[in-house]
């Protein structure tokens, strides 16, 4: 009975592990995600704004305010803070989130595919260096 009751709790551990590292945030994935992205976003050492706003330090900054970047005023008056579950609410329906944002996306609804994407964001800090 205990080695049945051990097999059983080992199998449930397992399980739980798999599914934790397969949630598990991955840059280099989100590295290709943000291809989908660079067409309107720069990120890294030299990025400068483009369509949209430089994600350079993204983590933390108020909405709407990246130096030098002509927002929309829902943007500049959403309150929004980015942080990781700011950008995974914002990321599967941008306009949903921030009504009135410049931003035409249609998101990205994939639980994974955003959060490796925020893993790709976050590790740079407001110099475009990675953390």
């Amino acid at each position: 009975m205990k080695k049945l009751i051990l097999s059983a709790l080992l199998v449930i551990a397992s399980s739980v592990a798999a599914a934790t590292a397969a949630l598990a945030q991955d840059a280099a994935a989100g590295k290709t995600s943000f291809n989908k992205c660079m067409a309107c976003h720069a990120i890294g050492e030299g990025a400068k704004n483009k369509v949209g706003p430089e994600l350079n330090g993204l983590d933390g900054r108020k909405s709407g305010t990246a130096p030098d970047y002509s927002y929309s005023d829902a943007n500049k008056n959403s309150g929004v803070t980015w942080n990781k579950d700011q950008f995974l609410e914002y990321i599967k329906d941008p306009r949903a989130k921030i009504p009135g944002t410049k931003m035409i996306f249609a998101g990205i609804k994939n639980e994974k595919e955003a959060n490796d994407l925020w893993a790709f964001i976050s590790q740079y800090d407001k110099d475009g260096k990675t953390k």
